[in-house]
């Protein structure tokens, strides 16, 4: 819950500094791109936090929900936590937002397996009970949306302007 929470008051922030004259964040596409990108660092940070830290979520916790047939659980975590750095900073460069905003939404699709995990096998996280079901799929839904939706509003690179078939 506190990612969502961050995703949205660092939007409407970033909207509001907009809305006073910062023109980068004249837009609430570009507003919520920088959103999701704090939303990112945020997940990504527990990636990387020691097992013996208590106040966050921990490697630990995110190896816990990785599900069993996944192999290597500490570097799958590991391995997410950069692509989800890397992520956060292409959101936020205007040239690379359509290339983030698309790898963004396919590794929320694979990380899906993972929430549907902990909520069904009730892992706890961070020291608090499993977030059910109900909650997770809605979440992983809206990030698809927002990063989908920043991709569609940044150019998009030069191979990827041609039309896929020759007219005949």
């Amino acid at each position: 819950m506190i990612v969502l929470i961050a995703l949205v008051a660092s939007t409407l922030v970033f909207r509001l500094m907009g809305a006073l004259g910062v023109r980068r964040f004249d837009t609430w596409v570009v507003a919520a791109a920088h959103g999701m990108a704090v939303m990112l660092v945020l997940a990504a940070s527990a990636h990387f936090v020691p097992e013996g830290v208590t106040v966050m979520p921990n490697h630990a916790d995110m190896v816990a929900i990785v599900p069993p047939f996944v192999p290597f659980p500490s570097l799958m975590v590991y391995l997410t936590g950069v692509f989800e750095l890397l992520g956060a900073l292409g959101l936020v460069i205007r040239s690379t937002r359509w290339a983030a905003g698309l790898a963004l939404a396919l590794l929320f699709v694979l990380l899906l397996p993972a929430n549907v995990y902990a909520a069904v096998a009730d892992i706890p996280f961070g020291g608090e009970a499993a977030t059910p079901l109900w909650q997770r799929i809605p979440e992983q839904i809206l990030y698809i949306a927002i990063v989908l939706w920043a991709a569609a509003s940044a150019p998009r690179p030069q191979w990827a302007q041609r039309p896929l078939l020759r007219k005949a």
